[in-house]
């Protein structure tokens, strides 16, 4: 369960994800819709109607959050002050289209029959996507994983520490959680390319 793959007739790509699997999808994609929202900037309701038209009043300080800095990285790490312009240009841009991925993921979970409330855990969730839902999905596993990533604080080749972990640690189940976002994320991208 829970590969993706392509449709031969209607060209659509699918997937049938087990309630829990559903419902885990949607939970962290709920999670990284509030985070995004958490650390918003409030909208100054007494701007000018043009000066809001063109609202470049964006964060200009890396977010402390470890998450949300490996979601909007330094883009001028030798330069503070270009980046601080460069993030306050476009950090509210991308927090809004993350935001709008995710919120793509929960609805077609749901649209798939995923309930407000799982009870029945052995119900299966059928997903349709689009061309155009699935590219939104392949960019909310990436985020997925990245936050997750940054979170348990993977980094590269550091996979025999991750293999050598005890099962107890809790550490292990959510570094399960990332990998099998990973093997979601392959079997979508070769959907994709089909």
């Amino acid at each position: 369960m829970g590969a993706f793959t392509r449709h031969r007739r209607s060209g659509q790509v699918i997937a049938n994800f087990s309630g829990f699997e559903a419902d885990l999808l949607r939970n962290l994609a709920s999670q990284l819709v509030e985070l995004l929202r958490d650390e918003q900037p409030t909208p100054d309701d007494d701007a000018d109607p043009l000066e809001a038209m063109f609202d470049f009043s964006g964060p200009v300080d890396e977010p402390e959050d470890p998450v949300l800095l490996r979601l909007f990285p330094t883009a001028y790490a030798d330069d503070p002050e270009a980046a601080g312009e460069f993030r306050r240009y476009t950090e509210t841009t991308l927090r809004e289209a993350k935001e709008r991925t995710a919120m793509t993921m929960i609805s077609s979970l749901e649209e798939g029959g995923l309930p407000p409330e799982l009870e029945d855990f052995d119900l299966v969730i059928d997903v349709e996507l689009d061309a155009e839902e699935a590219l939104a999905w392949l960019r909310g596993l990436t985020d997925l994983r990245l936050a997750l990533a940054a979170r348990l604080g993977v980094e590269d080749g550091d996979e025999e520490f991750w293999e050598a972990l005890d099962d107890e640690d809790p550490r292990a189940a959510t570094h399960d959680i990332y990998e099998w976002l990973g093997y979601l994320q392959e079997t979508l991208v070769m959907a994709v390319d089909v």
